[in-house]
C-alpha cells in the first residue's frame, strides 16, 4: 500500500514503502526524497531545474506588467543599443525564429518596440525600443532583479558573482 506524498508543486506522488513492506508513515516532499539521487547531482539537471524555478518566479512577478521572461529578454536586447535583428535575437536567446516573431509582435502591439530597416542589411529588420519600451524595461528590470534576489537569497554576494562568472563562461565562451 502506498500513500500520497505532497510535492513541492502541490501535486502528489506515492511514498516509498518501508523495509517491512508497509507504506511510509511520514509524508516527505518529493524534492527531499530525491535530492540524493544521481540525477540531482548532474549539472545539466541542476541548471535546468534552477532555470525552471527561477523563470516561474520571474514570470509570476512580471505578470503585473503583462510580460514574461522571454518578452523581457527581447525588450532588454532592444534597449541595449545594439539594434539586434530578429535572426540575432533567435540565435542569442536560443529560440526558434517564429517564437521571436510572436514576442516582437506582442511588444510592438504594446508600443514597446519597433521594427526598423537594418542599415547594414536592407533585407533585414532590427528591433528598436521606443521611449515607452525603455520605461517598461526599467520597471521590468527592477522586477527581474527582485526575482533573482529571491532565487539566490541563500548565496553571499561573492558567491553570486562567482556563479554569474561561471555561467557566463559556460554560456558564452566557445568550447574546443
Amino acid at each position: 500500500m502506498t500513500e500520497s506524498v505532497p510535492a513541492v508543486d502541490g501535486s502528489t506522488a506515492p511514498s516509498a514503502a518501508s523495509a517491512d513492506g508497509s507504506s511510509a508513515t511520514r509524508a516527505i516532499p518529493l524534492t527531499d526524497r530525491l535530492r540524493d539521487t544521481d540525477l540531482a547531482n548532474e549539472i545539466e539537471f541542476m541548471t535546468a531545474r534552477a532555470r525552471s524555478i527561477g523563470s516561474a518566479r520571474a514570470n509570476a512577478m512580471l505578470a503585473e506588467l503583462d510580460l514574461r521572461v522571454r518578452s523581457y529578454s527581447v525588450l532588454s536586447l532592444a534597449c541595449s543599443g545594439q539594434n539586434p535583428s530578429q535572426r540575432e535575437l533567435a540565435g542569442f536567446l536560443s529560440l526558434d525564429p517564429s517564437q521571436i516573431v510572436a514576442l516582437v509582435d506582442h511588444l510592438e502591439n504594446r508600443g514597446a518596440v519597433t521594427r526598423e530597416q537594418d542599415a547594414r542589411d536592407r533585407r533585414s529588420k532590427v528591433i528598436v525600443a521606443t521611449p515607452a519600451g525603455r520605461d517598461l524595461y526599467q520597471r521590468a528590470g527592477a522586477i527581474i532583479r527582485a526575482a533573482e534576489d529571491r532565487s539566490l537569497r541563500g548565496l553571499s554576494p561573492a558567491e553570486r558573482e562567482q556563479l554569474r562568472s561561471l555561467l557566463r563562461r559556460v554560456a558564452f565562451e566557445p568550447t574546443p
